[in-house]
Order: structure tokens, then C-alpha cells, then sequence
């Protein structure tokens, strides 16, 4: 085999097992990008969504409070534009059901939402529920707490789902190094077993040609060099003994 053929095929062995880690590398990391992002878009649409139910509530709750003190028409609008408002963020989230038994959730609000919304979907201006402020605390806001607590475990699942999702990330991406790191150091090894065949095949049958020849300069006596690969530096060994042999024979006739 030629030295040329060696080395290059000493850096080709190298060059694949570098190209080989990085293109599995940037797979895991092309593959764990779009497959989170994705989690974390679907869990933070469902996470605002019950943010938005719950702003919508409590103006709901204060438009009831409108309704006590009599004042119908603010109230009314105030309760309109938040259910309005409330049933938008409620099909988002019924529409966008990613985490196990998140349907569950869902159901469980849409229940209570009905029971609460019974509370002022009849008259309460002009009733005995006007300026009732027992009624209120006994009966509205118990069930205004229920709902709300409701969206706000919709709102926590889909929290802990995204904060496990980012550990898995994180996870994942500790795999998706993991290739580079071991091509990175199978590299390394491979780097010093090829320097040390490097030194042996090429770097010290040069040294021994070169000391063959300092060694003729100085006693005008040709060296046996002993070259074991079957390369250039073979055939550079036998030239460098047959001229050293030829300039030790003209020397010898001159005589």
C-alpha cells in the first residue's frame, strides 16, 4: 500500500467517524426541536386559554355584583362581553386537548360553568337577589370558587406538563451529545494510534535512511537498512543502498 493511500485513508477513517456522530447529532437535535416545540406550543395555548377563562370569570363575577346593586344595564353588559369572552378561550381549549385525561378537565368546567352561569342567566335586578348580599356569598361565589378552581387545574396540568416536557428536553439533549462526545474521543484515540503507526512505518525508516547516510558521509561504508513496509520508503532504501554500494565500489576501482 502506498504512503499516500495510507495516510489518506488514516484521515478518511477519522473524517466518517466525525461525520457520522454529527449527522446523528444534529438528527436527535432537528428531531427533539420540532417535536417539543410543538408540546410546548399546544401546552401554552391550553395554559392561556385557562388564563383568559379566568379574567373572564372574575369580570363575570364582578358584573354580578353590578346586578345587586341594581345597576342592570352595566352589569348585563359586563356579563355578556365576559361570557363572550369565556366561551372563545373554552373552545380553544376543548379544541386543544394534548395532555392525558385533559378531557376530564375540560368536562368538569363546562359543568361547573353551566351551575355558575345559572346564577345569572335569570333576573336579578328588580328580585329578592338584588342587594342580597347572602345569597351572593352562600350561593354565587361558592360556585364562582368551584369554576375557578376548575380552569385552574386545567391550567396546572398543562403547567407540569411543560415543565416535564423541558426536562425531557434536557434529557434528550444530553443523548443527542452523547454521540459527539465518544466520536470525539474515539477520534483522539485514534489520532495517537495512527501517529504511533505513523512513527513507525514512516517517521523512524526515515530517520534510519537518514542515519545510513550520515553514517557513510563519515566512514564511506554502505549500510544494510531493514525497511519491513512494502512502500516508497522500501524502494527509497534499496536506491539509497545501491548508490551508497556504487559510490563505495567507484571509490574502491579508483584505488
Amino acid at each position: 500500500m502506498k504512503i499516500r493511500t495510507k495516510i489518506l485513508l488514516g484521515f478518511l477513517i477519522l473524517a466518517i467517524m466525525l461525520a457520522v456522530a454529527g449527522a446523528y447529532s444534529i438528527y436527535e437535535l432537528t428531531t427533539i426541536s420540532t417535536s417539543v416545540q410543538k408540546l410546548l406550543d399546544d401546552n401554552y395555548k391550553s395554559v392561556t386559554a385557562a388564563k383568559q377563562m379566568i379574567e373572564a370569570l372574575e369580570r363575570e363575577d364582578s358584573g354580578i355584583l353590578l346586578l345587586l346593586l341594581g345597576k342592570w344595564k352595566e352589569g348585563r353588559k359586563t356579563i355578556v362581553d365576559a361570557h363572550k369572552n369565556f366561551e372563545n378561550a373554552f373552545e380553544i381549549a376543548g379544541n386543544n386537548l394534548t395532555v392525558p385525561g385533559e378531557k376530564d378537565y375540560i368536562d368538569k368546567i363546562n359543568a361547573k360553568y353551566k351551575k355558575y352561569r345559572y346564577n345569572w342567566d335569570r333576573p336579578i335586578v328588580g328580585t329578592e337577589y338584588e342587594r342580597n348580599l347572602k345569597w351572593y356569598f352562600e350561593k354565587v361565589h361558592g360556585d364562582f370558587e368551584q369554576i375557578k378552581t376548575a380552569v385552574e387545574d386545567l391550567m396546572a396540568v398543562n403547567d407540569n406538563t411543560m415543565y416535564e416536557t423541558a426536562s425531557i428536553l434536557k434529557n434528550r439533549a444530553q443523548q443527542a451529545v452523547m454521540p459527539g462526545i465518544v466520536a470525539i474521543s474515539a477520534a483522539l484515540v485514534f489520532v495517537i494510534i495512527f501517529n504511533f503507526f505513523v512513527n513507525l512505518y514512516i517517521v523512524n525508516p526515515i530517520i534510519s535512511m537518514i542515519k545510513s547516510i550520515e553514517n557513510f558521509l563519515k566512514t564511506g561504508q554502505p549500510g544494510k537498512l531493514k525497511i519491513d513496509t512494502r512502500d516508497e520508503l522500501r524502494d527509497l532504501a534499496a536506491s539509497i543502498e545501491n548508490l551508497t554500494r556504487m559510490i563505495s565500489t567507484s571509490k574502491s576501482n579508483l584505488k
